[in-house]
């Protein structure tokens, strides 16, 4: 006998999901939280536990379960896997669990972006960043390996900061969902299009690596194989993406 969908079923009648429904739901995509959770850990410190990243992001799968709209053009697992994701970045961001100084090299790193980008005109190199923190390239690529945690986290938050409170303090995942508000819907659009602006103004190597990261959801080892490249390789090329990401969707650099 066919197990049933329970969330084809609710779009088919369009009902709201009954108690075993919604528990069936949640039992089904348990394996979810847990693939989620461990691909996390892989990119944050060993003192965070892999329960604690379970536990957030179980959360975020009973609130999918909540919100879900079958009418909209999404299926439930994608949906959940970004409401568990979002929920594991926030519990993250709510440990604070980067030093001060890693956030204040972090933000070294972005000024020093921002100030060759604006005597230039155009996008920096990684080079040309090196220089303006009189550091080598070396030394450089190390602190971006280093920064590469706090890098991530920062990232949404800018973006939330960004879209003041049109964003409603939803992360940048919850953003891109969907919604039924015209307002909020124009301004996802617009955030969708600024992201795709700035993001064609990074290399060709840093676009494949968020390709690659975000949206076919690999780790940065797997990455580095499929781009013959080392872990720590990709780690710096990723973090300089965000760094720069995080920078220009802010607006404090010229256009690029």
């Amino acid at each position: 006998m066919t197990q049933k969908d329970p969330a084809k079923d609710a779009a088919v009648s369009k009902e709201p999901l009954s108690p075993q429904e919604r528990e069936a739901l949640v039992v089904a995509h348990a394996d979810l939280v847990r693939s989620v959770a461990l691909r996390i850990s892989m990119r944050v410190p060993q003192s965070v536990s892999l329960d604690e990243l379970m536990s957030a992001g179980s959360l975020g799968l009973l609130d999918a379960v909540d919100k879900f709209d079958p009418e909209k053009d999404v299926r439930f697992r994608t949906y959940a896997q970004f409401r568990i994701k979002g929920a594991i970045l926030d519990e993250l961001r709510s440990m604070d669990w980067y030093s001060r100084s890693l956030r204040k090299k972090a933000q070294d790193v972005e000024k020093a972006v921002l100030s060759v980008e604006r005597a230039l005109g155009r996008p920096a190199e990684d080079v040309e960043v090196a220089e303006a923190m009189d550091l080598s390239l070396e030394s450089y690529q190390d602190v971006l390996t280093e920064i590469h945690g706090a890098a991530l986290l920062n990232l949404d938050a800018s973006i939330r900061d960004s879209e003041g409170e049109n964003g409603g303090g939803k992360t940048f995942q919850d953003q891109l969902i969907g919604t039924d508000n015209p307002e909020e819907k124009l301004a996802e659009e617009e955030l969708k299009a600024r992201l795709a602006g700035i993001i064609a103004t990074l290399s060709e190597k840093e676009q494949m690596v968020l390709s690659l990261y975000y949206f076919e959801d690999l780790t940065l080892k797997e990455i580095g194989e499929v781009l013959e490249r080392t872990e720590s390789r990709i780690c710096q090329i990723h973090s300089a993406a965000l760094v720069k990401l995080r920078a220009r969707l802010r607006g404090m650099t010229v256009d690029v």
